[in-house]
Formats: C-alpha cells, sequence, structure tokens
C-alpha cells in the first residue's frame, strides 16, 4: 500500500534515478543526486540527496547572489573551500550559503563517497559568480548565458 505523498520511505528514495551532473567550467566536479521534492510535489525548496566520489567536487568555486543554499553531511568527509580557506568537513557537518554569501565549493578528499543532503531554494533567476574563471552565470528558466566579469557593468 502506498504511503502519502509527502511521505517518501527508504525504498522509494532508493529507487528514484540517480541523476549525474559535470559542471560546465570544471569537468572534474562531477556530482551525481536523488531529487527528493519532485516526487513530493514541493516546487519551490529543492531538496537532494547528493554524492560526490573520492577526488571530486560539487561544483566550481562560486557564489549565488539570490539563491541561499545548504547541505548536511550522512556520511564520507571531504573538504570545503570558502573564501579561499580550506576547512575539513565531516560526518554531521552542515553548510549555509545565504544569496551573496560566501563563495565556495565541496570536494571529496576521502576514500569513500561523500554523501550529503543538499537543499537550496528555487528561483526562476538566478546569478552565480566565479571568482577564480573571472566569469558570470545569469540563469533564467533553462537558459544560461556565461559572461566575462570583466564586461559586468556596474551601476
Amino acid at each position: 500500500m502506498a504511503g502519502p505523498r509527502a511521505l517518501l520511505s527508504r525504498a522509494a528514495i532508493e529507487a528514484l534515478p540517480v541523476q549525474e551532473k559535470t559542471h560546465l567550467l570544471d569537468p572534474h566536479a562531477v556530482r551525481q543526486a536523488r531529487f527528493l521534492s519532485p516526487a513530493t510535489g514541493m516546487e519551490q525548496l529543492g531538496c537532494q540527496l547528493m554524492s560526490l566520489a573520492p577526488g571530486r567536487s560539487s561544483a566550481e568555486y562560486h557564489r549565488h547572489l539570490y539563491e541561499e543554499q545548504c547541505f548536511y553531511v550522512l556520511s564520507g568527509e571531504g573538504r570545503v573551500l570558502i573564501e579561499d580557506q580550506w576547512h575539513p568537513l565531516r560526518t554531521g557537518d552542515f553548510l549555509g550559503f545565504a544569496a551573496r554569501g560566501e563563495a565556495h565549493s565541496i570536494h571529496n578528499s576521502g576514500s569513500e563517497p561523500l554523501l550529503m543532503f543538499a537543499a537550496r531554494i528555487h528561483l526562476e533567476q538566478d546569478v552565480c559568480d566565479y571568482p577564480h574563471q573571472g566569469k558570470r552565470l545569469y540563469m533564467n528558466g533553462e537558459e544560461e548565458v556565461l559572461v566575462a566579469l570583466a564586461e559586468v557593468r556596474r551601476a
């Protein structure tokens, strides 16, 4: 018997497809995720189980200007680059990044997969800066435009 839509059992979560994504600016940033929110009908808060294989990163070093995101480490170990400073990351640690907050990237420096619960607000539009690349990404739904930060006009 199926339960309510709001409840995902462990078996239901394990049955969700695993989606792999490579970051557009870093071929070593490869993450695998099971997306939880769509299965419950949630549209404004994106929740996922994210896994990083040993030696992989979550994304190119970046900061979101409008979206907020967070990560809770379920198992494994790694390190996180926050404002150009490396910090250890272990099971039970929590990361919370406010809009226009610290630039960051998560890296699995361990020998086992780094498993995290990740959540972010879903905005139709966002802007993401990549300080090490000198680039800015404008996102509007499925549309993405990447520009050089040096070309951005500031009022």
